[in-house]
């Protein structure tokens, strides 16, 4: 893509933004994780946002990617959130981390030991709301772009002493309305969510890093599970603690 190609993408993603009006498409697709990251670092300063968290990933063997979650949009559990700020209604129980201190732009790679010591762990549901009118039907680069879907990030008590849980077999259960969807036995994508953040630190060290308060979430547990207005969701990971989050009818 063409810088004028980038601000041309960022733009209508903007206005969707401001507007609450879906689109259907953007005006050209990205054609790698690096042109979709950088429409929405220009999306995010078009708007002014504040950065409070990201959503990462870090497929095994595939390159890692990471999502924008804007500050106004973290909201302490029990939250409650409205359709009009988030449409779609998606929810995933997630295990996040929140910085405890900064880890700065370096051109060395950050370790796992330097990260899990800069990190607190805690629940989180991600709200999934897509500027698309098709939440999850668009091709990945195209969702990637669009801060891969993110609506609202809920996060939950954190838990410093986390390093002695087994984050790859965590008991997890959902709850919708009071009764479990999801009841299981771990079930992270790569039974690796730090790996997830040490990802992100290392995407952002060529940036501007990551700096104290801010949160990365690190890949859902449960599936994506779409909600009605009205509707209440509870997550509740074994030794970890729980997130709530209920939306307005």
């Amino acid at each position: 893509m063409t810088d004028e190609e980038i601000a041309a993408a960022a733009a209508l993603l903007v206005q969707a933004r401001r507007s609450g009006e879906q689109i259907e498409a953007l005006p050209v697709m990205p054609s790698s994780i690096a042109e979709a990251h950088a429409i929405q670092d220009r999306v995010a300063a078009t708007l002014g946002e504040t950065v409070g968290a990201f959503k990462a990933a870090a497929p095994a063997g595939g390159e890692p990617m990471r999502g924008l979650i804007f500050a106004r949009m973290i909201r302490s559990s029990p939250a409650r959130m409205s359709p009009g700020e988030v449409p779609h209604l998606g929810v995933e129980g997630e295990v996040a981390f929140r910085f405890t201190r900064a880890l700065p732009a370096r051109s060395a790679p950050y370790t796992r030991e330097e990260v899990s010591q800069a990190i607190v762990a805690l629940p989180a549901i991600e709200v999934v709301s897509a500027r698309f009118r098709d939440a999850t039907g668009r091709p990945r680069l195209e969702q990637l772009a669009d801060c891969i879907a993110n609506g609202g990030l809920v996060p939950g008590t954190e838990l410093r002493d986390w390093q002695k849980l087994d984050m790859t077999h965590l008991h997890v259960k959902l709850l919708v309305n009071g009764e479990p969807v999801v009841d299981q036995q771990g079930g992270h994508p790569t039974g690796d969510p730090l790996g997830a953040a040490v990802a992100l630190v290392n995407m952002m060290r060529s940036a501007d890093g990551v700096t104290a308060g801010q949160i990365v979430t690190a890949g859902s547990w449960t599936g994506l599970r779409f909600l009605k207005p009205g509707d209440a969701c509870r997550v509740e990971f074994e030794s970890l603690g729980v997130a709530e989050v209920a939306f307005d009818s």
